[in-house]
Protein backbone atom coordinates (compact mmCIF):
# COMPACT_ATOMS: atom_id res chain seq x y z
CA UNK A 1 0.00 0.00 0.00
CA UNK A 2 2.81 2.36 0.55
CA UNK A 3 4.20 2.35 -2.90
CA UNK A 4 0.60 3.16 -4.32
CA UNK A 5 0.13 5.61 -1.56
CA UNK A 6 3.43 7.50 -3.06
CA UNK A 7 2.72 7.71 -6.80
CA UNK A 8 -0.77 8.88 -5.89
CA UNK A 9 1.03 11.43 -3.60
CA UNK A 10 3.63 12.28 -6.57
CA UNK A 11 0.58 12.79 -9.17
CA UNK A 12 -1.29 15.41 -6.84
CA UNK A 13 1.77 17.32 -6.75
CA UNK A 14 2.53 17.08 -10.26
CA UNK A 15 -1.50 17.80 -10.72
CA UNK A 16 -1.38 20.65 -8.04
CA UNK A 17 1.73 22.26 -9.04
CA UNK A 18 -0.03 24.96 -11.01
CA UNK A 19 0.72 28.17 -12.46
CA UNK A 20 -1.88 29.95 -9.58
CA UNK A 21 -0.44 27.99 -6.77
CA UNK A 22 3.33 29.13 -7.94
CA UNK A 23 1.87 32.53 -7.89
CA UNK A 24 0.71 31.90 -4.38
CA UNK A 25 3.63 30.49 -3.09
CA UNK A 26 5.90 33.31 -4.28
CA UNK A 27 3.79 36.05 -2.99
CA UNK A 28 3.44 33.81 0.50
CA UNK A 29 7.05 33.88 0.38
CA UNK A 30 7.22 37.52 -0.27
CA UNK A 31 5.01 38.71 2.45
CA UNK A 32 6.85 36.74 5.13
CA UNK A 33 10.44 37.98 3.73
CA UNK A 34 8.88 41.71 3.72
CA UNK A 35 7.65 40.93 7.39
CA UNK A 36 10.58 39.86 8.27
CA UNK A 37 11.99 43.46 6.58
CA UNK A 38 14.49 40.88 4.57
CA UNK A 39 12.89 43.43 1.92
CA UNK A 40 15.57 41.97 -1.06
CA UNK A 41 14.38 38.58 -0.55
CA UNK A 42 11.26 40.24 -0.25
CA UNK A 43 11.59 41.47 -4.03
CA UNK A 44 12.48 38.81 -5.81
CA UNK A 45 9.88 36.53 -4.55
CA UNK A 46 7.37 39.38 -6.00
CA UNK A 47 9.65 39.36 -9.16
CA UNK A 48 9.45 35.52 -9.45
CA UNK A 49 6.01 35.67 -9.49
CA UNK A 50 5.81 39.16 -11.78
CA UNK A 51 7.97 36.59 -14.21
CA UNK A 52 5.30 33.99 -14.47
CA UNK A 53 2.83 36.15 -14.56
CA UNK A 54 3.30 40.14 -15.68
CA UNK A 55 0.13 41.20 -14.93
CA UNK A 56 -0.02 39.85 -11.24
CA UNK A 57 -1.76 42.71 -9.26
CA UNK A 58 -1.00 41.81 -5.71
CA UNK A 59 2.40 41.20 -6.53
CA UNK A 60 3.55 44.63 -8.09
CA UNK A 61 1.20 46.53 -5.06
CA UNK A 62 3.41 44.35 -2.46
CA UNK A 63 6.72 45.13 -4.34
CA UNK A 64 5.80 48.85 -4.53
CA UNK A 65 5.13 48.52 -0.22
CA UNK A 66 8.85 47.17 0.25
CA UNK A 67 10.02 50.29 -1.73
CA UNK A 68 7.75 52.27 0.63
CA UNK A 69 8.77 50.64 3.31
CA UNK A 70 12.34 52.18 2.60
CA UNK A 71 11.26 55.24 1.33
CA UNK A 72 11.91 54.63 -1.91
CA UNK A 73 8.74 55.90 -2.62
CA UNK A 74 9.39 57.30 -6.30
CA UNK A 75 9.82 53.32 -7.34
CA UNK A 76 6.80 52.73 -4.77
CA UNK A 77 4.79 54.72 -7.40
CA UNK A 78 5.96 52.61 -10.16
CA UNK A 79 5.00 49.69 -8.73
CA UNK A 80 1.72 50.65 -7.12
CA UNK A 81 0.80 52.08 -10.86
CA UNK A 82 1.85 48.72 -12.40
CA UNK A 83 -0.94 47.15 -10.26
CA UNK A 84 -3.69 49.43 -10.40
CA UNK A 85 -3.16 48.93 -14.60
CA UNK A 86 -3.72 45.38 -14.13
CA UNK A 87 -6.40 46.31 -12.02
CA UNK A 88 -7.85 49.73 -12.08
CA UNK A 89 -10.18 49.46 -9.02
CA UNK A 90 -7.90 47.70 -6.94
CA UNK A 91 -8.70 49.53 -3.42
CA UNK A 92 -5.37 48.45 -2.05
CA UNK A 93 -3.08 49.61 -4.48
CA UNK A 94 -5.27 53.13 -5.15
CA UNK A 95 -4.62 53.88 -1.12
CA UNK A 96 -1.01 52.23 -1.56
CA UNK A 97 -0.23 54.79 -4.12
CA UNK A 98 -1.99 57.59 -2.14
CA UNK A 99 0.09 57.56 0.74
CA UNK A 100 3.22 57.23 -1.53
CA UNK A 101 2.22 60.11 -3.73
CA UNK A 102 1.43 61.90 0.01
CA UNK A 103 5.11 61.35 1.06
CA UNK A 104 6.28 63.05 -2.50
CA UNK A 105 3.74 65.98 -1.55
CA UNK A 106 1.78 65.11 -4.72
CA UNK A 107 -1.33 65.70 -3.13
CA UNK A 108 -3.94 66.60 -5.96
CA UNK A 109 -2.47 63.00 -7.21
CA UNK A 110 -3.17 61.26 -3.66
CA UNK A 111 -6.71 63.20 -3.59
CA UNK A 112 -7.60 61.31 -7.54
CA UNK A 113 -6.50 58.29 -6.31
CA UNK A 114 -8.15 58.30 -2.63
CA UNK A 115 -11.65 59.65 -4.23
CA UNK A 116 -11.53 57.04 -6.69
CA UNK A 117 -11.26 54.28 -3.66
CA UNK A 118 -14.52 56.20 -2.57
CA UNK A 119 -16.51 55.91 -5.98
CA UNK A 120 -15.60 51.96 -5.61
CA UNK A 121 -16.65 51.23 -2.10
CA UNK A 122 -18.04 55.15 -0.30
CA UNK A 123 -17.80 53.57 3.20
CA UNK A 124 -13.63 52.71 3.30
CA UNK A 125 -13.12 54.99 6.72
CA UNK A 126 -9.29 54.42 5.81
CA UNK A 127 -9.71 56.61 2.43
CA UNK A 128 -11.37 59.26 4.25
CA UNK A 129 -8.82 59.42 6.90
CA UNK A 130 -6.08 59.70 5.20
CA UNK A 131 -8.27 62.83 2.89
CA UNK A 132 -8.11 64.37 5.70
CA UNK A 133 -4.18 63.91 6.45
CA UNK A 134 -3.78 65.23 2.89
CA UNK A 135 -6.26 68.18 3.52
CA UNK A 136 -4.08 69.11 6.19
CA UNK A 137 -1.26 69.28 4.68
CA UNK A 138 -2.27 71.06 2.10
CA UNK A 139 -3.49 73.53 5.29
CA UNK A 140 -7.36 72.87 3.94
CA UNK A 141 -8.11 72.89 7.39
CA UNK A 142 -12.18 72.24 7.02
CA UNK A 143 -11.87 70.06 4.33
CA UNK A 144 -9.57 67.88 6.64
CA UNK A 145 -11.98 67.85 9.08
CA UNK A 146 -15.39 66.83 7.04
CA UNK A 147 -13.11 64.09 6.01
CA UNK A 148 -12.00 63.16 9.49
CA UNK A 149 -15.55 63.19 10.58
CA UNK A 150 -16.79 61.02 7.88
CA UNK A 151 -14.36 58.52 8.82
CA UNK A 152 -15.06 58.60 12.38
CA UNK A 153 -18.85 57.90 11.36
CA UNK A 154 -17.66 54.58 9.46
CA UNK A 155 -15.31 53.97 12.54
CA UNK A 156 -16.45 55.55 15.53
CA UNK A 157 -14.27 53.57 17.68
CA UNK A 158 -11.19 54.45 16.01
CA UNK A 159 -9.41 56.85 18.17
CA UNK A 160 -7.01 58.00 15.72
CA UNK A 161 -9.37 59.71 13.86
CA UNK A 162 -10.46 61.57 17.13
CA UNK A 163 -7.34 62.76 17.98
CA UNK A 164 -6.31 63.54 14.35
CA UNK A 165 -9.37 65.69 14.30
CA UNK A 166 -8.53 67.62 17.28
CA UNK A 167 -4.71 68.04 15.98
CA UNK A 168 -6.62 70.15 13.07
CA UNK A 169 -8.48 72.18 15.66
CA UNK A 170 -5.07 72.69 17.13
CA UNK A 171 -3.43 74.10 13.82
CA UNK A 172 -6.86 76.15 13.66
CA UNK A 173 -5.88 77.39 17.25
CA UNK A 174 -9.55 76.29 18.08
CA UNK A 175 -7.57 75.47 21.19
CA UNK A 176 -11.02 74.54 23.54
CA UNK A 177 -12.28 72.65 20.88
CA UNK A 178 -9.20 70.52 20.36
CA UNK A 179 -9.11 69.97 24.16
CA UNK A 180 -12.93 68.49 24.52
CA UNK A 181 -11.93 65.85 21.52
CA UNK A 182 -8.95 64.96 23.22
CA UNK A 183 -10.54 64.63 26.47
CA UNK A 184 -12.93 62.23 24.76
CA UNK A 185 -9.83 60.28 23.60
CA UNK A 186 -8.26 60.01 26.52
CA UNK A 187 -11.68 58.45 27.91
CA UNK A 188 -11.63 55.81 25.35
CA UNK A 189 -7.89 55.08 25.16
CA UNK A 190 -5.99 56.67 28.16
CA UNK A 191 -2.92 55.16 26.75
CA UNK A 192 -2.93 56.86 23.22
CA UNK A 193 0.88 58.67 23.41
CA UNK A 194 -0.57 60.76 20.38
CA UNK A 195 -3.04 62.47 22.57
CA UNK A 196 -0.43 63.50 25.43
CA UNK A 197 1.37 64.76 22.81
CA UNK A 198 -1.27 67.18 21.41
CA UNK A 199 -1.54 68.34 24.89
CA UNK A 200 1.49 69.65 24.90
CA UNK A 201 1.42 71.45 21.96
CA UNK A 202 -1.75 73.24 23.33
CA UNK A 203 0.29 73.91 26.76
CA UNK A 204 3.40 75.47 24.59
CA UNK A 205 0.73 77.82 22.69
CA UNK A 206 -0.03 78.97 25.64
CA UNK A 207 3.05 79.43 27.16
CA UNK A 208 2.31 76.82 30.09
CA UNK A 209 5.76 74.82 29.46
CA UNK A 210 5.81 73.19 33.42
CA UNK A 211 2.14 71.33 31.83
CA UNK A 212 3.33 70.82 28.18
CA UNK A 213 6.62 69.24 29.79
CA UNK A 214 4.39 66.68 32.15
CA UNK A 215 2.50 66.17 29.36
CA UNK A 216 5.52 65.66 26.68
CA UNK A 217 6.88 63.06 28.91
CA UNK A 218 3.70 60.81 29.40
CA UNK A 219 4.03 60.56 25.48
CA UNK A 220 7.41 59.45 25.59
CA UNK A 221 6.73 57.25 28.89
CA UNK A 222 4.12 55.31 26.51
CA UNK A 223 6.51 55.63 23.49
CA UNK A 224 9.89 56.35 24.48
CA UNK A 225 11.61 55.53 20.30
CA UNK A 226 9.03 58.33 18.90
CA UNK A 227 11.25 60.80 17.44
CA UNK A 228 8.36 63.48 16.67
CA UNK A 229 7.73 63.28 20.68
CA UNK A 230 12.01 63.88 21.30
CA UNK A 231 12.04 66.38 19.22
CA UNK A 232 8.62 68.42 20.99
CA UNK A 233 10.30 68.01 24.31
CA UNK A 234 13.64 69.32 22.84
CA UNK A 235 11.11 72.41 21.68
CA UNK A 236 10.09 72.91 25.67
CA UNK A 237 13.70 72.81 26.28
CA UNK A 238 14.46 75.53 23.81
CA UNK A 239 11.39 77.86 25.32
CA UNK A 240 12.96 77.22 28.73
CA UNK A 241 15.85 77.84 27.83
CA UNK A 242 17.67 74.59 28.62
CA UNK A 243 19.80 74.63 25.57
CA UNK A 244 21.80 71.43 26.62
CA UNK A 245 18.68 69.19 27.34
CA UNK A 246 17.55 70.79 23.88
CA UNK A 247 19.90 69.66 22.09
CA UNK A 248 20.09 66.37 23.38
CA UNK A 249 16.54 65.37 22.29
CA UNK A 250 16.35 67.16 19.30
CA UNK A 251 19.89 64.75 18.23
CA UNK A 252 17.95 61.78 19.54
CA UNK A 253 15.07 62.59 16.72
CA UNK A 254 17.35 63.04 14.16
CA UNK A 255 19.14 60.47 14.66
CA UNK A 256 15.54 58.26 14.92
CA UNK A 257 13.85 59.59 12.41
CA UNK A 258 16.20 61.59 9.72
CA UNK A 259 13.53 62.50 7.45
CA UNK A 260 11.34 64.91 10.15
CA UNK A 261 11.90 68.22 9.02
CA UNK A 262 10.33 69.64 12.37
CA UNK A 263 14.12 68.56 14.28
CA UNK A 264 15.56 70.21 11.91
CA UNK A 265 13.54 73.27 13.05
CA UNK A 266 14.33 73.02 15.98
CA UNK A 267 17.88 72.53 15.79
CA UNK A 268 17.77 76.10 13.38
CA UNK A 269 15.87 77.75 16.07
CA UNK A 270 19.23 76.38 18.89
CA UNK A 271 21.61 77.65 16.34
CA UNK A 272 19.31 80.68 16.36
CA UNK A 273 20.42 80.89 20.13
CA UNK A 274 23.37 80.13 20.34
CA UNK A 275 23.80 82.69 17.84
CA UNK A 276 25.56 80.79 15.07
CA UNK A 277 23.42 82.41 12.54
CA UNK A 278 24.85 80.33 9.23
CA UNK A 279 24.06 77.03 10.55
CA UNK A 280 20.71 78.45 11.64
CA UNK A 281 20.06 79.30 7.85
CA UNK A 282 21.24 76.36 6.65
CA UNK A 283 19.53 74.01 8.64
CA UNK A 284 15.79 76.49 8.19
CA UNK A 285 16.24 76.47 4.64
CA UNK A 286 16.33 72.51 5.14
CA UNK A 287 13.55 72.05 7.03
CA UNK A 288 11.18 74.07 4.49
CA UNK A 289 12.64 72.08 1.60
CA UNK A 290 11.68 68.94 3.33
CA UNK A 291 8.39 70.40 4.50
CA UNK A 292 6.95 73.70 3.97
CA UNK A 293 4.08 73.22 6.36
CA UNK A 294 6.09 73.18 9.16
CA UNK A 295 4.76 75.51 12.14
CA UNK A 296 6.16 79.13 11.93
CA UNK A 297 8.87 77.79 9.64
CA UNK A 298 9.19 80.70 7.65
CA UNK A 299 9.50 83.49 9.95
CA UNK A 300 12.31 81.09 11.77
CA UNK A 301 13.89 81.13 7.99
CA UNK A 302 13.55 84.50 8.36
CA UNK A 303 14.82 85.70 11.22
CA UNK A 304 18.33 83.89 9.81
CA UNK A 305 18.31 85.45 6.68
CA UNK A 306 18.03 88.90 8.48
CA UNK A 307 20.80 88.08 11.32
CA UNK A 308 23.30 86.73 8.31
CA UNK A 309 22.12 90.45 6.78
CA UNK A 310 19.58 89.10 3.86
CA UNK A 311 16.96 91.98 3.97
CA UNK A 312 14.97 90.71 1.24
CA UNK A 313 15.19 86.83 1.86
CA UNK A 314 14.22 87.87 5.46
CA UNK A 315 11.19 90.05 4.26
CA UNK A 316 10.30 87.66 1.90
CA UNK A 317 9.61 84.68 4.45
CA UNK A 318 8.58 87.57 7.07
CA UNK A 319 5.42 88.31 4.47
CA UNK A 320 5.31 84.60 3.62
CA UNK A 321 4.87 84.04 8.01
CA UNK A 322 2.38 87.14 7.76
CA UNK A 323 0.33 84.94 5.33
CA UNK A 324 0.04 82.15 7.40
CA UNK A 325 -1.02 83.67 10.48
CA UNK A 326 1.88 83.54 12.28
CA UNK A 327 1.28 86.42 14.55
CA UNK A 328 4.82 86.27 15.54
CA UNK A 329 6.05 89.65 13.59
CA UNK A 330 7.15 92.74 16.32
CA UNK A 331 7.57 96.28 15.36
CA UNK A 332 10.93 95.84 14.82
CA UNK A 333 10.74 93.52 12.17
CA UNK A 334 7.93 95.41 10.64
CA UNK A 335 9.64 98.06 10.19
CA UNK A 336 13.01 96.45 9.00
CA UNK A 337 10.97 95.38 5.83
CA UNK A 338 9.77 98.75 5.05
Amino acid sequence: MRPFLFILLGVCLLACDTKETRLQQFLLKGNIAARDRNYDQASYYYGEAIRLEPCYADAWNNLGTVYFEQRRFDLALENYTKAIECKPTFVNALINRANAAYETKAYFQSLDDLTKVIAVKPDTALAHFTKGLVYTKMREFDKALLSFEKAMQLAPDNVDYLVNHAIVHYYKRNYEVALQELNQAQARKSNEPNVYNTLALIDIERGNFDEALKHVNQAIDLDPKQAYFLNNRGFIYLRLNDLAKAEEDINQSMYADPYNGWAYRNKGILYLMKQDYPSAERLLVQAEKMDSFIDKIYFYLGTAYAKNNRRKEACDAFRQSEQRGDQMLTADLIKYCK
